[in-house]
């Protein structure tokens, strides 16, 4: 274990804490029934400012910053700050992205320390369940409008598609991560059989926790095999994924964070068995577009921002009691875990992750933070450490926290301009032989329903390319494609050497 900070002293008036935190979800039958994220954030916020104190806490909110979902919310903040009675605040909408809560939250860290603001509220909920529900009847849901401009827009790192990409058909993430996960499998050395057992095997842990955690979507838990085994309820989705290694957004699932000075809270009241520090947090972006990676298995940025987070505590993996390594697909958290040298003889998560605990898109870290913090709350010596990931591997945060009071102020360190120093790609049209460096079928209603590869040049440029034949799309599932020539031609459509 780290060193304990004992000398209370170090922690000025200033250090900011989280002081509060709620969880909540809805679970419905008919779509109708349920209310809107907008609801939903109203009521996280005011739950966590109870969990803070009995008192009203709302004359004290200097801010309240909200985390973007699938809604079309301008300024939900604002309806927020009203409804809840909070007077002269500044509001705050962040962009897309699952590591946009931490940013958000180390941002709002920040403000506290330097004396801008002394509390601030953050909460974010997605209804992927009402909206799933209403697109299977056929229906349109007609959420209330949230009007206006945000004092403050948060926004860090950016991802996105180029016209390489979007001609073979790479689109969502389902696709994009099972193309990691197959860069990865060759990176090891593993045979497909032996790369599945050993990944559902891992997933299946992730379910072990959620199964603990009074706040995941989905309690009961799963063996292995049936995680890797296709049936009615887990159906193919793009290989090596059955519907049991995705995230799973149809949930409706809120999240909120207090967090003030230790001033504030001590003048309020607040107990400091309710205070969890954050120590320090980093951020750091991999390339935009995936095309240009060096690899397919690796993540500079996960490797330097991530240590660089630990090192900014002095704290080392084998100091961290907790971990929470997010997990929108098992291909991020193995990338993850092998990046920081977490090693898979430790539990990788605390909520379960987003197949079992639940995926509320954007807005899963802040269950993952309530989680923590709550763990923390009654095991005060410990360290806890999560990773966030938006877009597609793309864009990662980190943060470290605990009850016990930091040894220096709370840290925070943009580690792009390291991070930019990496090789990338060059991206080409290309026509003639290459070699497979990854690929992925992806499924449809009727089985495998198109192959997409990513392969390289003699020249090591990257090129996409694809395949409709149903033969080579039922060998990939069952032989090892990496490293096999092919003939890419104007079409961007492949054959076999």
């Amino acid at each position: 274990m780290a060193p304990f900070f004992a000398d209370r002293f170090m922690t000025n008036l200033k250090t900011p804490v989280i002081v509060g935190v709620s969880h909540l979800e809805q679970r419905i039958s008919n779509w109708q029934d349920g209310k809107e994220p907008l609801e939903l954030m109203i009521e996280a916020a005011a739950a966590a400012l109870r969990d803070a104190s009995d008192q009203d806490l709302a004359p004290e909110v200097d801010a309240v910053h909200t985390i973007k979902g699938r809604w079309w919310y301008e300024n939900p903040a604002r309806v927020v700050a009203d409804t809840l009675d909070m007077r002269d605040v500044e509001t705050g909408l962040s962009s897309l992205g699952g590591n946009m809560v931490q940013y958000v939250l180390s941002q709002s860290a920040l403000d506290i320390q330097s004396g801008k603001q002394s509390m601030v509220v953050i909460t974010g909920a997605e209804c992927g369940n009402v909206l799933a529900k209403a697109g299977r009847a056929g229906e349109r849901v007609t959420w209330q409008t949230a009007p206006g401009t945000p004092d403050r827009l948060f926004d860090k790192g950016g991802f996105g598609a180029n016209t390489h990409e979007r001609e073979v058909g790479l689109g969502g993430a389902t696709t994009w991560y099972a193309l990691f996960e197959n860069a990865l499998r060759a990176a090891n050395g593993e045979t497909i059989d032996a790369h599945m057992k050993r990944v559902s095997e891992m997933w299946a842990g992730f379910s072990e926790v959620a199964a603990d955690n009074p706040d995941a979507w989905i309690r009961q838990a799963s063996s292995a095999e049936e995680i890797r085994t296709h049936s009615r309820n887990n159906r193919p989705v793009t290989f090596p994924y059955p519907k049991l290694m995705n995230a799973n957004n149809n949930v409706d699932q809120a999240a909120a964070l207090v967090l003030c000075d230790t001033q504030t809270a001590t003048r309020l009241g607040i107990p400091e068995s309710s205070w969890i520090y954050p120590w320090a947090a980093t951020h750091g972006t991999d390339t935009e577009q995936v095309s240009h990676r060096d690899n397919l298995h690796s993540s500079p940025a996960i490797r330097i921002a991530g240590r660089r987070c630990l090192e900014l505590a002095d704290t080392g993996v084998a100091d961290l009691d907790y971990v929470d390594v997010y997990s929108c697909f098992p291909s991020a958290v193995q990338v993850s875990v092998n990046e920081l040298g977490l090693g898979y003889d430790r539990a990788l998560t605390v909520t379960g992750g987003l197949t079992f605990g639940g995926g509320p898109l954007n807005n899963y870290v802040m269950h993952a933070i309530v989680r923590m913090v709550r763990l923390l709350r009654s095991d005060r010596e410990a360290v806890g450490f999560v990773t966030s990931n938006g877009g597609l591997l793309t864009k990662h945060a980190f943060g470290l926290y605990s009850a016990r009071p930091p040894r220096l102020p709370f840290q925070y360190e943009d580690c792009q301009a390291e991070i930019d120093q990496f090789p990338s790609r060059e991206v080409v049209d290309h026509i003639g032989d290459a070699v497979i460096e990854s690929y992925v079928v992806v499924y449809g209603a009727d089985g495998p329903a198109k192959g997409i590869v990513a392969a390289l040049t003699d020249t090591g440029a990257r090129t996409w390319a694809m395949t409709a034949d149903t033969d080579i799309m039922a060998s990939m599932t069952r032989e090892e494609y990496i490293g096999r020539r092919v003939t890419i031609n104007a079409n961007r459509n492949l054959s076999m050497v």
